[in-house]
């Protein structure tokens, strides 16, 4: 049981430091613009060695109707991606805190195990990381991948796809080591 538990706080730390580094980074798509390279992550965008905010050109950029709704699909776009990377890193945060508290025998609840609450952490943790990278995957294909000729996905992008795996895992261990305790429980004496 702890070694399932201890495998899942290991792949838990590891998938929400992934979480955060991709999060936080620049380098989620790399493109090629007027003959320079540029990159550009959830908050930020960088060419020829400067870096501007993802919103701050929105409405100086493109002045047309038709491009003013495309820009306005790309900032809601970028904030779902943000807001569901957001909620993962802090739901695997709360798994993390749930499983190290789940070493220890004491619980003032009877029915309640922690270890299964940590395991529901971070399978909720899977499921916003995996929203987020859908909807980014979704829109660089379908929209941004068509704008920029020459563009490719960068690491930071590849960072969340495993932080994903990452928690889903330790969500695996962690229901491992709730069965593990539930099969000693029933096998005990009455």
């Amino acid at each position: 049981m702890y070694s399932f538990m201890g495998g899942g706080l290991f792949c838990a730390i590891v998938g929400n430091i992934l979480l955060v580094v991709s999060t936080a980074t620049d380098y989620w798509m790399q493109y090629r613009l007027s003959g320079n390279y540029a990159h550009q992550g959830l908050w930020r965008y960088c060419m020829s060695n400067k870096c501007y905010m993802q919103t701050d050109s929105i409405g100086e950029t493109f002045k047309m109707p038709f491009i003013l709704i495309s820009t306005c699909f790309l900032a809601a776009y970028w904030n779902a991606t943000r807001a569901f990377m957001i909620l993962s890193g802090m739901s695997c945060f709360a798994g993390i805190i749930a499983g190290i508290m789940s070493f220890s025998h004491f619980s003032s609840f009877e029915r309640f195990n922690r270890s299964f609450a940590a395991g529901i952490m971070f399978f909720v943790s899977t499921f916003f990381v995996l929203l987020g990278m859908a909807i980014y995957t979704g829109v660089t294909v379908n929209f941004l991948g068509r704008r920029f000729g020459d563009w490719r996905f960068s690491w930071s992008y590849i960072l969340g796809w495993v932080a994903m795996l990452m928690t889903f895992f330790a969500g695996i261990f962690y229901i491992c080591a709730y069965r593990m305790c539930e099969c000693r429980r029933g096998t005990g004496p009455r």
